[in-house]
């Protein structure tokens, strides 16, 4: 794959996935924006962990600048994209990585929490991509990584802020694919599961040396290239890739004097029945398939 003069924007990539991320893409000659949240202080870029990361691609001969800001941020995520351009021209692609757990049983967990949680993961994606979005647009090409979860996508006890954050990056990446694409964006989803500072001291130990950043980033750089699909969720750990997808049962239709709630619990096994699975491309699209099958079994359409 062929990344060679492209430009990178990647968030949260002082340590982890982040950073393997970053490290791979200026390994295939990819100008790196290496962005972290750096010291709750407000240290100064040098001497912080995105610097590190930086310093090291441009130690193996690669091309990258650190940059401090918090993503919930939209002004200082505008000032960033705006440096990227003023140094590089164009903005390629846009990797949303940053993140923060406040794990908490939902009975006890702090609303303050909730909506960290949300700003940092979802709100963050939102002002990262918003503010690469035109210039992406204006020259036909680009491509945008949300990082979900198996969290959001299934469920995780104690992860309840987290999995309605994750949840919430897929329903972002569905809307964008759809208007991104006669723009020549596209937008897909990475689903991780790493041993990270995000998730120190919750996986056992045994099995910390097989989830490593590195065996990930490949997907990560995959759903970034030319050859990348869109509206896609990529499940990746240890190694191991799979694609992740929403679908539906083929649809019972129910005459309008038989829709009771007593008639769906009668015919459950039919209405929850997975075995012809159908994937709907849009929300229009299901009202389309929803009003076909009405038609026809209805006599309506012949």
């Amino acid at each position: 794959m062929n990344f060679e003069g492209q430009v990178a924007v990647v968030t949260g990539a002082g340590g982890g996935l982040g950073r393997a991320h970053a490290t791979a893409l200026a390994e295939r000659g990819v100008k790196v924006v290496v962005n972290d949240m750096g010291a709750p202080s407000g240290a100064s870029v040098e001497g912080s962990a995105a610097a590190e990361v930086a310093a090291a691609i441009r130690a193996a001969g690669g091309e990258a600048f650190a940059h401090l800001c918090d993503v919930t941020d939209p002004e200082a995520v505008e000032n960033m994209v705006g440096e990227t351009l003023e140094r590089w021209g164009r903005v390629d692609i846009l990797i949303n990585n940053a993140g923060i757990l406040r794990d908490k049983s939902f009975a006890k967990i702090r609303l303050d929490h909730v909506r960290q949680v949300v700003d940092v993961h979802l709100m963050g994606s939102v002002h990262c991509t918003k503010a690469v979005w035109p210039h992406m647009a204006e020259q036909g090409y680009g491509r945008v990584l949300m990082t979900t979860s198996a969290s959001g996508i299934y469920g995780n006890f104690g992860q309840s802020n987290y999995g309605a954050a994750k949840s919430g990056l897929v329903g972002l990446m569905n809307v964008l694919a759809i208007e991104g694409e006669p723009k020549g964006i596209h937008v897909n989803a990475l689903a991780p599961t790493a041993a990270t500072r995000m998730t120190e001291g919750l996986i056992d130990e045994e099995v910390l040396g097989l989830l490593t950043p590195e065996s990930i980033a490949p997907g990560a750089l995959f759903l970034v290239s030319e050859q990348a699909p869109t509206k896609t969720i990529l499940a990746a750990g240890a190694g191991v890739f799979a694609v992740a997808q929403m679908k539906e049962s083929a649809g019972v239709y129910l005459p309008e004097g038989d829709r009771s709630p007593e008639a769906i619990a009668e015919r459950w096994a039919e209405i929850s029945d997975m075995s012809e699975p159908v994937i709907t491309a849009s929300a229009f699209d299901q009202t389309k398939r929803y009003a076909a099958i009405a038609g026809t079994e209805a006599g309506a359409v012949p």
